[in-house]
This record gives C-alpha cells, structure tokens and sequence, in this order.
C-alpha cells in the first residue's frame, strides 16, 4: 500500500502496513519488495506525498477549513474610491471599487448581483408623483451606468490626484476603468459574469445573465489586476445608494455557468511555508 502524508489517512494506512508487516512472519512470500511501490518513503524515513495527495490537497490551505478562506475576500476600502459605501461584499454609493484578490490563476471566474432597493428608487424617480408607479426595471434607463472588469492596485493618493484634475479639461486623468466595461440594459436581479484568462491570449469576457457580451471583450492585457465595478452619479451628479451591488466568488451561490470548464472560482492566494 503507499504510503500518504495526510493526517487523516495515516490510521488507515499504518494499520495497513502494519497488517501486512504480520503477514510476512507468518509467511515470507508476502514479504513486499524493498522496491516497491508501498515503501514511498525518503532517505530519512520520512512519508513522501504522492502526486495523488497533491491534487487532492490543491486549492486549499493545509490544516484549514475552506469556509475559513471567506475571510480572504473583501471589497478593499483602501483602493476604493471614499464615494464607494462597503458593507461585506457589497457596494453603494459612486465611484471604483477594487475586490482585495489579485488574480493569479491562468482563468478564473465570478459574478455581480445586481439589486435595487424599491423604496428608495421609488422615491428617486416619483417626487410628488403617485408614489411609485414606475417599475424597478425601468430604474437603469434613467442614466446610471455600470462599469465591471479589473483594474490596477489604486490608493488614496489616486483618489486624490483624480479629484483634483477634475476641472483640468486639457489634460483629463485616466480615472482607473481602463480594464472596465459599461453592461448596457441592466435590469434588478441581473447577474454579470466576468471571465478573465492570462495563459495564451490574456482576454476579460463579459457575460448578462450568461449570455456572452462577445461585442465588449477586452483583449491584451498586462500587469497585476484586480476584480472591479464602477458606479457612476447620477445625471445631476448625486449619489443615488438605491443600487446594491454584490460580489460573488463562490461557485455554489453562482447564478450562471462559467463560459467554459477552465474559467474555475476566483481563488485567494495563499502563502504556504
């Protein structure tokens, strides 16, 4: 039998070992071979890990349980814009807000749940009107655009320096949505997926409730990125926080279906001494 370095298959296996170690003094021909592939051990008497326990043991942290890397994932209040209001993994307010992972893995994918708050957009889009006969669904024909993709690590400095070159009409600054999209008819209850590859061709993929956006794919790009949304002001330049948008980088709360079987969960890098 090889032999596993997991903990939670040592007992099966040393009572294994052990039983075949009685057998062979009962009988000699079933004595294994020291070459065997059950004598997977080092120089030191050490377990060595097999390639199966190293397949099985990738994507987590040894030792920890997976409910624990929840953790890792947060909307970053510090490369976020000050307009930006974060409450968990979601976002209200105005202005770019950054997703604390770098996206190491060659394809990865995740989701934004859109939601809108029926009171306050009732009250937003009916002053001294019935009260809220427009529809929800109408609320994003009104002029507030959503922008999803990635985006280079920002700080507070950027905010700054952007605030201040707001009246420079000549030379406008580029305000961090570079690597982003505007999704046009977005509805409440709509799911944006965003599938990013690094390997052959780096590419971003946009999808609206999965049907792909193949029209507004980015291609080409370098350098560390990071999972965004931007929330433009409204058309008078007010923050309207009847908006909530959620990150999604579970595969079990995912509403839609990864273009293609590579495009896996966004994964956290985690440091393994």
């Amino acid at each position: 039998a090889t032999v596993y370095s997991r903990k939670n298959n040592s007992i099966y296996l040393s009572n294994t070992i052990i039983t075949m170690d009685i057998a062979s003094l009962l009988c000699p021909c079933l004595k294994p071979s020291p070459n065997s592939s059950s004598n997977n051990r080092n120089g030191h008497g050490q377990h060595l890990e097999t390639e199966l326990i190293s397949q099985q043991s990738r994507g987590s942290s040894p030792g920890k349980d997976p409910s624990s890397l929840s953790s890792l994932y947060k909307i970053s209040k510090k490369m976020s814009a000050p307009t930006i209001a974060i409450q968990g993994l979601n976002v209200r307010g105005c202005g770019l807000a950054l997703v604390d992972v770098s996206i190491e893995q060659d394809c990865a994918y995740w989701e934004w749940h859109v939601n809108v708050n029926n009171t306050s957009t009732a009250s937003n889009t009916n002053e001294g009107g019935d009260g809220g006969s427009d529809d929800d669904d109408d609320f994003f024909n009104q002029g507030l655009t959503l922008k999803f993709g990635v985006a280079t690590k920002k700080s507070r400095e950027f905010y700054q320096a952007l605030d201040s070159n707001q009246e420079d009409d000549e030379m406008p600054m580029e305000d961090g949505t570079a690597l982003m999209k505007s999704i046009q008819n977005i509805q409440n209850g709509d799911t944006i997926g965003i599938a990013v590859q690094q390997d052959d061709l780096p590419m971003i993929q946009f999808l609206l409730n999965g049907e792909p956006l193949h029209d507004i794919a980015i291609n080409r790009f370098r350098g560390m990125v990071y999972p965004s949304i931007y929330i433009e002001s409204d058309s008078d330049g007010d923050v309207d926080d009847s908006v909530d948008v959620q990150f999604v980088w579970r595969e079990e709360d995912f509403h839609e279906m990864s273009p293609s079987v590579r495009f896996k969960p966004l994964m956290a890098a985690i440091g393994i001494i």
